[in-house]
């Protein structure tokens, strides 16, 4: 069994398209495969001012949104305890609401996290500072402490009970050959991660620019060389069905680009193959 909660949270402060996401996907068929619907998390942000002791853009924006998303999870995991939570975004930002929550609640709680990107820049120096573009590197405990520390203990996710899946490496420029060289040796990726036993309870994160851009155009920063709807479906179903599983998310769907609707009905009929 499970519920929906919606994270409108677009770290950009730009309002450029991912803050609509959850009540696209809901008119989309979302709230049919779901017994219960919370509704939205306040996670809005509205600055686009980068902080200048440690470049996270919309910062303080940024630790009340991942308050306010951690807050709604406890709420609606204290009243359907028998029900695990979906959360939908957003940006990949809400897996700091996610695990500020997990953290305190339930203590280590690893992550399997689904993206075609590693999302470990050194804010100071990412191009953009948006909490999207680090929050992996934040929930493993490396950036600003207002960040590392809302689980009340850092780092909120354990680097060897993360597994990170669906990255491409090919081709890369500098800067994103740099985000890859941060990540922790500890951290698990492609094949190893699929198959480990991490030995503690596990949340699944799915950023959809892990799709291929042929079927999944409407995402801020496609990655060409992804797998397609039914390659994703069998690569996470064994995740899916683990009893680890506590929880899912998913983010980074722009229905801005996506006019037809074809992308949305697309992630709904992922989402009911998985759940």
């Amino acid at each position: 069994m499970w519920f929906l909660l919606g994270a409108p949270w677009d770290s950009s402060g730009t309002g450029r398209g991912e803050a609509e996401a959850p009540a696209v996907l809901r008119r989309a068929g979302l709230s049919g495969l779901v017994d219960v619907d919370f509704g939205d998390a306040p996670t809005h942000i509205t600055s686009a001012e980068r902080d200048e002791a440690t470049g996270v853009r919309a910062l303080s924006e940024s630790v009340a949104a991942a308050r306010a998303l951690a807050a709604a999870l406890q709420n609606g995991m204290s009243e359907h305890p028998l029900h695990r939570p979906v959360v939908v975004g957003g940006d990949c930002s809400l897996l700091l609401g996610v695990f500020a929550h997990l953290r305190a609640a339930v203590g280590d709680v690893g992550l399997w996290i689904v993206d075609g990107h590693p999302d470990f820049t050194d804010p100071r120096a990412s191009e953009t500072g948006e909490v999207a573009d680090s929050e992996l590197a934040f929930l493993v405990g490396g950036g600003p402490a207002v960040l590392t520390g809302l689980g009340g203990s850092t780092p909120m996710a354990k680097a060897h009970q993360v597994g990170l899946i669906g990255h491409r490496t090919a081709g890369l420029d500098p800067e994103s050959l740099a985000e890859l060289g941060r990540l922790p040796g500890a951290v698990l990726t492609r094949d190893e991660a699929l198959g480990a036993d991490f030995g503690v309870p596990m949340w699944l994160h799915i950023d959809v620019d892990v799709l291929d851009p042929a079927v999944m155009p409407a995402v801020t920063y496609p990655q060409p060389g992804g797998p397609d709807f039914d390659q994703l479906v069998a690569m996470l179903t064994p995740l899916a069905e683990s009893p680890s599983l506590v929880g899912v998310s998913i983010a980074d769907y722009r229905p801005d680009l996506d006019p037809d609707g074809s992308g949305a009905a697309g992630l709904v009929a992922l989402l009911g193959r998985l759940l």
